[in-house]
């Protein structure tokens, strides 16, 4: 499998109703809007490992630029 295809694989599983209806709640659930800060270093640390899962699925769900929007710029 191409990483353009694992790209493929996420945007069609996070593009259906149920998908998106996932991402939000994870969005919602793992600090994306949301300092992760606590008093605790290991809280702050496991809350952070959350919100870095959530941002990874959102970059995999982005397009990215083709090489002719690149010799566009």
């Amino acid at each position: 499998m191409t990483p353009q295809d694992l790209r493929a694989a996420y945007k069609t599983l996070f593009s259906s109703k149920d998908g998106e209806i996932v991402l939000k709640d994870l969005q919602a659930r793992f600090h994306i809007m949301a300092s992760t800060f606590s008093v605790d270093p290991n809280e702050t640390a496991y809350r952070e490992g959350q919100r870095t899962v959530v941002l990874f699925l959102q970059h995999m769900l982005q397009d990215l630029p083709t090489p002719e929007d690149i010799n566009d710029e």
